[in-house]
């Protein structure tokens, strides 16, 4: 139970307790009880639903305090977005070209097949690298998109051309990776497998995946590398590999630890959340904001309207002698039961207003048929009359939540005649209208007076609906129109960092990448080469500059 209802509950149970002392065992009691659980349930209910809407607008607050925290960062996260994927693309697959290319050299004299090899190698690595390059910084705005295969055959397919440089390769991975963490999981390996082919070449590699209870468990091991590393990789390196791993994990909410194993091997080990995996959340999605909501206000809301007409009859009751309260205790009770079936549809007043206001005027018409059937005695059944509160209180509710104006204002209308039938029906029914003059003339005349002075308050309260909801939608609207031209400088802010990398790129490593591609296809291996290993410093200085450039950010 909320706090709000033990507090109202413990309140309620004090104030009748003084009112036991207070009034002792007489009529007067049941007023005093029924207008001080009216009083206590009002004020939660109202002040339940001011907490509701301040709660909304300070969420409001913080959704508008995040767009501009991400305005103000965009440019930085767009840096170590691209920063990272800079290092793991082209890290891998210029070093590959160099370690390929280098060792076709070497050994050329004696495996001359090694420099076709080495040469379509370059080729197809430096296109591959190209278009990624393109499309990573958005050269390209007509690729094909992201590769929607599952992650874990662009695993299986990565390994496998790790394998084709001679590193043994053996993998333990589920069949289903997908979703943010097998996509870190992609990068890490990527990552790690290259820098095992920098610092241990030839060495056996295993990489293992093994999903726990919302988690995927990445292991990556390297055997200990054989003897001294000759391969021409050192110095390839931009610095960034372990801290791009961790980045990368850390990015999906996971954790990377990377370290020497007591073989003298290497082990890289990352834990990340994933929930697409075959495993059951601990509890549900629901609202419990709502849920509050719709448990305090619209119910208090039905209280008001069962309990307020209830009161004043209490009140007139008190003057009653002892016989005739005796006598009119059954029909208080049925009084009581139809004002409080007539105020129950008022708990959907804000899902469903209409359906809200439509029960509450089908429901008032068993105020006739009670009479009709006598379960209510005349001296009872005039405190029907107040039961039109409901009214009100489901008018102003569609005026609130059931749309426009022009979709609405039948509302009004139609209360003021369902309940003006009602009343004179009921009327009726008691023995009200008989006198003087004829019947029908004097219904029809006071049911016209009723239609007036009802829709009058009802077009009132329906007028007072719309005006908190237009007020509301401005609010609203406001918040709407800050926080999407937030989020568009936050976009604008991340384009600009992109376009002003993709222009270093163009200048320095596309260009240098290009050249490998063209004199791989004129079968110019030294120069080959000499091109990776410029474009692989070339994009060394360039995530250097990037990272000088966070710095500078964080310090500001």
């Amino acid at each position: 139970m909320p706090v709000t209802l033990r507090a109202v509950a413990a309140v309620v149970a004090a104030e009748w307790l003084l009112s036991l002392v207070h009034v002792g065992i007489r009529p007067a009691l049941a007023t005093e009880w029924a207008l001080g659980a009216l009083v206590y349930v009002a004020c939660a209910g109202l002040g339940e639903a001011r907490r509701q809407w301040v709660g909304g607008r300070a969420a409001a607050a913080r959704r508008l305090a995040g767009a501009q925290e991400t305005r103000r960062r965009a440019a930085e996260t767009e840096r170590r977005r691209l920063a990272r994927e800079l290092h793991d693309v082209s890290a891998h697959h210029l070093t590959s070209v160099v370690i390929t290319a280098d060792a076709a050299r070497r050994l050329g004299d004696r495996r001359p097949e090694l420099t076709a090899e080495a040469l379509s190698f370059a080729e197809r690595t430096g296109i591959e690298t190209l278009t990624t390059l393109r499309r990573l910084v958005g050269l390209m705005r007509d690729a094909d998109g992201a590769d929607t295969r599952p992650m874990t055959a662009r695993i299986e397919e990565l390994m496998a051309g790790f394998g084709r440089l001679g590193r043994p390769i053996d993998a333990d991975l589920p069949d289903d990776l997908a979703g943010p963490a097998a996509e870190a999981v992609y990068g890490i390996v990527r990552e790690a497998l290259t820098n095992a082919l920098r610092h241990a070449p030839g060495c056996a590699t295993h990489v293992g995946v093994r999903r726990g209870v919302g988690l995927l468990e990445l292991t990556v091991d390297n055997a200990p590398p054989r003897g001294s590393v000759t391969s021409g990789a050192g110095g390839l390196g931009s610095g960034r590999g372990l801290v791009g791993m961790r980045e990368r994990a850390a990015a999906v909410g996971g954790e990377l630890t990377a370290g020497p194993r007591p073989d003298g091997g290497w082990r890289v080990r990352a834990t990340l959340p994933d929930l697409t995996g075959p495993w059951d959340p601990p509890g549900g999605t629901d609202r419990p904001g709502l849920l509050r909501e719709q448990r305090l206000a619209d119910p208090a809301l039905v209280f008001a309207g069962a309990v307020l007409p209830l009161a004043f009859a209490l009140v007139v009751a008190e003057d009653w002698t002892a016989a005739s309260l005796r006598g009119a205790l059954p029909g208080l009770l049925v009084l009581a039961a139809l004002l409080t079936v007539h105020a129950l549809p008022l708990l959907w007043r804000r899902r469903a207003p209409w359906a809200a206001l439509l029960g509450v005027l089908a429901t008032s018409w068993l105020w006739p048929s009670a009479v009709v059937l006598g379960v209510i005695p005349a001296r009872v059944s005039e405190f029907l009359d107040a039961g039109a509160l409901t009214e009100l209180l489901a008018v102003y509710a569609i005026g609130v939540y059931g749309g426009g104006a022009d979709r609405t204002w039948p509302a009004w209308v139609l209360s003021a005649v369902s309940l003006s039938s009602v009343l004179v029906v009921t009327a009726a029914a008691e023995g009200s209208l008989t006198g003087a003059g004829s019947v029908r003339l004097t219904a029809v005349m006071l049911f016209l007076l009723l239609v007036v002075m009802a829709a009058a308050a009802l077009a009132a309260l329906w007028g007072a609906g719309l005006a908190v909801r237009r007020r509301r939608l401005r609010m609203l609207a406001v918040d709407d129109h800050e926080l999407t031209t937030w989020l568009w400088h936050a976009e604008r802010a991340a384009d600009a960092e992109r376009w002003r990398l993709a222009a270093k790129l163009r200048d320095a490593v596309l260009r240098h990448t290009s050249a490998v591609v063209e004199h791989a296809r004129q079968g110019r291996l030294e120069e080959v080469a000499a091109e990776a290993r410029s474009a692989l410093a070339a994009m060394r200085e360039l995530l250097h500059g990037l990272n000088a450039s966070e710095r500078r950010g964080g310090e500001e």
